[in-house]
């Protein structure tokens, strides 16, 4: 990653104000890529205590010496995510590089929906989850996969979840909608195609995060192997990053699932 020079690349990362999201768009600026970086509100990375706002992410993305400012919009209102594609245009010029990293087992009125099985879960919930992961993830590669489409040029890294390629009793639909990104990837990729878009997803294993630390207890790791151990962000950064840059150019409509 090091290696990786993206000097006068554009890209919009969603959800980076916190999590995950936010490990992407400041590797990407370490890189040289000017970042959009993107959240619901302002005051979403707060909410774990990651950051004082989605303004002061993008400000220490601009100490790395790029263009970076920060965006707010609901990915579930396909207007919003139209006008943060035409603002981050009309920011930077263009988009070159999207990481579709937004989403999570969110429910309509908690943080996760409760039941949050098959059967029992609210239809509520069921439409959240549905919504901020596959919904916006299709409404974001639609205005800007035509864009891409129409510059021939750009690269979309869609984010799924391990979740959604083994069985689960909970988080059922996350798990659905995150597998339907995967198939979703490798259509839109085949379609991409003839205008060198390259759109491929990652699948990460679990991850500390901040969310990730205040949600979930994690069993003992002491004399476990690396691979059998939970990820550090930039462990799924790294995998983004290769995904981002010229040694995948040649690789599109793929997931890489990253088993734990």
């Amino acid at each position: 990653m090091n290696d990786l020079d993206l000097k006068g690349k554009n890209a919009l990362v969603t959800g980076s104000s916190r999590g995950l999201g936010r490990q992407y768009a400041m590797d990407l600026a370490r890189a040289g890529a000017n970042v959009i970086i993107h959240d619901e509100t302002a005051m979403k990375s707060a909410e774990f205590n990651e950051a004082a706002s989605g303004f002061q992410v993008a400000e220490e993305a601009a100490a790395l010496g790029v263009k970076s400012m920060f965006i707010a919009a609901d990915l579930a209102d396909p207007e919003q995510v139209e006008q943060l594609i035409k603002q981050s245009i009309e920011r930077l010029g263009s988009i070159d590089i999207l990481i579709n990293n937004a989403g999570g087992d969110i429910g309509s009125k908690t943080p996760r929906p409760e039941p949050n099985d098959s059967l029992d879960i609210s239809v509520e919930d069921i439409r959240s989850v549905v919504e901020r992961n596959m919904l916006s993830t299709m409404y974001t590669c639609k205005f800007v996969g035509q864009h891409m489409r129409e510059r021939r040029f750009g690269k979309i890294v869609n984010v799924g979840s391990i979740a959604g390629h083994i069985p689960v009793t909970s988080g059922v639909i996350y798990a659905a909608a995150k597998l339907g990104i995967s198939h979703y990837t490798r259509s839109l990729a085949q379609q991409m195609r003839p205008y060198d878009v390259n759109v491929n997803c990652i699948s990460p294993a679990p991850t500390y995060t901040a969310r990730f630390s205040a949600t979930r207890t994690v069993n003992n790791e002491e004399g476990l192997s690396r691979l059998q151990r939970i990820a550090h962000p930039e462990d799924m950064s790294k995998i983004v990053m290769f995904l981002c840059g010229p040694q995948a150019d040649y690789l599109t409509g793929e997931t890489i699932v990253c088993w734990k």
